[in-house]
């Protein structure tokens, strides 16, 4: 499998690469064997988080005897150095291993403090880490972060749809001699094909998208493509276009990081609920069980919990609202 030098970290990963949040909703033989299957299969690059609760582990018990022949990326969410610290120790444990290639603050809301780079650079200088990265969702945040030259990688939410000055801020890490990490790549699953993606992204020599997998037919997709890679042609270009139609506006990418929910609400599921009926098989969606997840809408207290944690801003409880009525009304035409 073709690989690109990651920036300045000496990091010489697959053009695709794994993102492991999804394996956190697999047993842990199907997940570890889904992972073996990706090395196997010739990725090298694994992108996963502390707060992906068991996604490490998983990643220990599948890629733990070859560990010296791939790379591994985690992330900490921690604001202070003891749990800093403690989340450090915590992934070096569950992927039984000594070190890690790129470690990453987790969507910081600003440039993280001097006392948390500290951290890192020290433990940079112990070996515990080899390059420090960070993650970003908002544009501003993360170009404040390039611009400071703290980092050797940034992750960022990468794909067809993405704007110019998503595209900018690729160059500029490029000038900055930093790798990019793209994340979302199928914009949280709204976008049904990973071909017009990977064309897109596939102009950066710097950039290693990482695929959300979990299942065999997703990684299928993505190992022969990255056999056969798709040309970004005329028509890739019209099919890009039309899903830039399609999902003009605000839409929730289905991230998470707005739940909780306090009233149980399936906010990352339901918010997109409009696309998911619309871009996907929708047989799965108008159920008895979905139309009771959909209505607990109504119950929501507009607490906005939820926007304060959304990393794109947006208003959810209006978004809420839009789809359930939405909802309802596509339910009752597609079962009268």
């Amino acid at each position: 499998m073709e690989k690109i030098l990651l920036g300045s970290t000496g990091i010489w990963a697959t053009r695709s690469g794994f993102g492991a949040l999804p394996v956190q909703r697999l047993g842990k033989e199907e997940a570890a064997r889904l992972l073996r299957r990706a090395f196997d299969g010739g990725i090298n690059f694994f992108d996963t988080a502390n707060a992906y609760t068991d996604s490490e582990e998983k990643i220990g018990m599948g890629l733990a005897d070859v560990r010296k022949d791939l790379f591994i990326a985690t992330k900490t969410g921690s604001t202070t150095p003891d749990g800093f610290w403690k989340h450090l120790e915590l992934s070096l444990e569950r992927m039984k291993t000594d070190y890690i290639d790129i470690y990453q603050f987790h969507n910081p809301s600003q440039m993280p403090s001097d006392e948390m780079m500290s951290c890192m650079i020290k433990a940079k200088a112990q070996g515990m880490i080899r390059h420090i990265g960070v993650t970003a969702h908002r544009l501003d945040v993360a170009l404040e972060e390039i611009k400071s030259g703290a980092f050797e990688t940034m992750q960022f939410p990468l794909s067809a749809l993405s704007s110019e000055q998503d595209l900018d801020l690729v160059r500029l890490c490029k000038e900055k001699n930093m790798g990019v990490i793209g994340m979302k790549g199928l914009a949280g699953g709204l976008l049904t094909s990973a071909a017009p993606s990977m064309a897109y992204l596939r102009r950066f020599d710097n950039l290693v998208p990482i695929w959300g997998i979990q299942r065999d037919s997703e990684l299928d997709e993505v190992l022969a493509l990255e056999k056969n890679p798709p040309a970004l042609d005329e028509a890739m270009l019209e099919r890009i276009e039309k899903d830039r139609r399609d999902l003009a506006g605000d839409f929730c990418r289905g991230c998470g990081y707005c739940m909780p929910c306090p009233q149980g609400i399936i906010i990352n599921n339901a918010a997109r609920m409009p696309q998911l009926l619309r871009r996907a098989p929708y047989q799965s969606y108008i159920t008895d069980e979905w139309a009771q997840e959909m209505e607990k809408i109504e119950t929501c207290i507009n607490c906005r919990a939820c926007v304060s944690r959304c990393p794109y801003q947006l208003d959810t409880p209006f978004l809420l609202r839009q789809a359930l009525e939405d909802y309802r009304a596509f339910r009752a035409e597609h079962l009268s």
